[in-house]
């Protein structure tokens, strides 16, 4: 109708003091799951999916992951009894794990070979006394199926047998707590920052804001205890996001950084797009969470293995509102 005058006003359902952002997201805070009283720092923690019951190489069983059913699965802990050929300047056979007792002994991992008391003792004066009194020690039968080597020698003390000692994940562990992994620092577009807010049906970017070592990987270690050495390298396989409003986008990227010049594009490779309001969630805001989910792969004493983590999250709490359009 000539002369008739249409006016359209966009009412935005948001908290009071929030700034409308034309790309859709808003503020996040961060927020740690929890404090060291004594330092302020946050603390995160690791959940550990449990080892196989393999006997050495990485290839005994499956443990069920802590995070992801995909990819790569938790493999056995290993054998704490190896061969060492370096260790007695052979080239072979290769390096890998042994029976932990034998008719000839217990095996340690110390001096490569199978270890048992001398019985008889040698009598007081026997150069495999090494100038010690029979009272004074004993001595032991060292010997090596391998080389078919047999040495004997003296000690105080009896030698420890390898197998009261770590096994190879247990020292893997070890060498995972030297690369202080830790939560992603989430990336969440727009910008993350207070009195801001998305809309509904609008895109959210997701992504690891400048990943490292530590958030992302690849983070190498090594360890020893027990006569094992072992190196471990972590890298993050996926990230699970828990967007809040009972929808999880599982992202194996870091995603891809929110630019200006992406206008309002979806994200080419991690994204959501909410379809109600966080009006009637607690706080009038939804908690997005990113929970990270590490294979780590070792390799030592002569075996390989893998171990799967999760349980490192971090979380962001963002406002997103509803657009109305009232005609007039």
């Amino acid at each position: 109708m000539q002369g008739f005058l249409t006016r359209v006003f966009i009412i935005v359902l948001l908290a009071a003091g929030a700034t409308l952002l034309g790309t859709g997201t808003a503020s996040a805070d961060t927020r740690c799951q929890q404090t060291n009283k004594s330092t302020g720092e946050c603390i995160l923690w690791v959940e550990t999916g449990p080892p196989g019951d393999g006997d050495g190489g990485g290839s005994g069983g499956e443990g069920k992951p802590a995070g992801s059913t995909s990819g790569p699965k938790d493999s056995g802990s290993g054998n704490s009894c190896y061969w060492d050929p370096a260790k007695q300047g052979v080239a072979g056979p290769a390096a890998g794990p042994v029976p932990c007792t034998s008719p000839y002994g217990t095996w340690s991992n110390d001096r490569n070979c199978y270890v048992e008391a001398y019985d008889p003792p040698p009598p007081p004066g026997d150069p495999a006394w090494e100038g010690h009194e029979p009272d004074d020690g004993a001595v032991y039968n060292c010997y090596q199926p391998q080389t078919s080597l047999l040495v004997t020698f003296w000690s105080q003390t009896p030698p420890a047998a390898a197998d009261a000692g770590p096994s190879p994940r247990e020292v893997a562990l070890m060498a995972i707590e030297k690369m202080n992994l830790r939560a992603i620092d989430i990336g969440i577009t727009p910008e993350a920052s207070e009195n801001r807010v998305g809309l509904v049906g609008m895109p959210v970017w997701l992504w690891v804001s400048d990943p490292d070592p530590s958030t992302f990987g690849p983070a190498t270690a090594s360890a020893s205890a027990g006569g094992i050495t072992v190196s471990a390298t972590a890298r993050v396989h996926e990230i699970t996001w828990d967007m809040g409003d009972g929808t999880q986008v599982v992202c194996q990227s870091t995603g891809t950084p929110y630019e200006p010049r992406f206008g309002k594009r979806k994200s080419p490779d991690c994204g959501h797009v909410y379809e109600k309001s966080s009006a009637h969630q607690r706080g009038e805001k939804y908690t997005v969470t990113a929970t990270s989910d590490w294979v780590i792969t070792w390799a030592g004493a002569g075996q390989t293995g893998t171990i799967r983590l999760g349980g490192l999250a971090r979380s962001v709490d963002i406002t997103v509102g509803e657009a109305q359009v009232l005609v007039s």
